[in-house]
């Protein structure tokens, strides 16, 4: 199982950024509404394991959610997906190398948020509202009772664990992006990415599923879902955006000669990646 090194996963990550941030409108809102529902599905697979275990089996429940939680992100990484975490060390990566305007950044982490959105809000509505997954008994108990305890952290609280849970899933697609076989991505995004949710951090994306899914069962409002959804994404743009992507570009990158930058619709050779 060969594995890239270090400063070649920086070159290549920033590529990868670098496609991101070109592709066509409808290539970004119809892969980040496939990413918000992956990663949407990885969090009703969650819930509906471990909802109904005993409550003796304490802090081992979290673990098996934790363990069946990234199968969203497998999906994302290896079947093609535009996710908001992994974007903002990808994209932010190019941007820091020169290879993208700041502009070109704003945009791509604007629609992939409403992209994500929207995928996350389908799976809510439909497969946990309608088909009723997450809208009785034990199942909607884990739903109110996950979603409070993200909605009563404090601003600064849910920022910081903004920022511990994309350094863990940037970290996840850094090692995807390292990896050359299927074996190798998949073990690459399992472990980082069930760190977060086990440890408990706060993902924008899979917020985006969990917070809905309890107010279409009544519980919470919309204004409580923004005063948590701004502090998380900026906690995950700090996590994957600072702690990966910047620290990695200063360790490897910074004294390199930046790749020289293109305008929106220019030609280039570095192979787009829908991650």
């Amino acid at each position: 199982m060969a594995a890239q090194k270090p400063k070649d996963i920086a070159e290549l990550t920033a590529d990868t950024g670098f496609a991101k941030a070109h592709n066509p409108l409808s290539v970004v809102l119809i892969l980040g509404f496939l990413a918000g529902v992956y990663i949407s599905l990885g969090f009703l697979l969650y819930i509906r394991v471990t909802a109904a275990a005993p409550e003796a089996w304490g802090s081992i429940t979290n673990l098996i959610g934790a363990l069946v939680f990234p199968i969203g992100l497998v999906l994302v990484l290896i079947a093609g997906g535009e996710l908001l975490t992994g974007n903002m060390m990808a994209v932010s990566l190019a941007r820091l190398r020169g290879r993208i305007s700041t502009l070109l950044l704003i945009r791509n982490m604007a629609l992939v948020t409403l992209a994500n959105f929207a995928g996350a809000i389908f799976v809510a509505y439909f497969f946990g509202h309608v088909l009723g997954l997450t809208g009785e008994g034990v199942y909607l108990d884990k739903v109110v009772n996950m979603a409070g305890h993200k909605l009563e952290d404090s601003f600064l609280q849910a920022f910081i664990s903004g920022i511990g849970c994309n350094w863990l899933v940037a970290l996840a697609v850094w090692l995807s992006y390292a990896a050359d076989t299927m074996s190798g991505k998949v073990l690459g995004i399992w472990i980082p990415t069930a760190a977060f949710v086990a440890i408990g951090f706060q993902h924008v994306v899979a917020n985006m599923f969990l917070i809905p899914a309890a107010i279409f069962e009544g519980h919470y409002s919309w204004s409580m879902y923004l005063t948590n959804f701004i502090p998380v994404w900026l906690g995950n743009f700090a996590g994957g955006a600072v702690f990966v992507a910047g620290a990695y570009y200063l360790a490897y990158l910074h004294e390199q000669p930046h790749g020289k930058p293109l305008a929106q619709g220019a030609k280039d050779n570095t192979k787009i990646r829908h991650v």
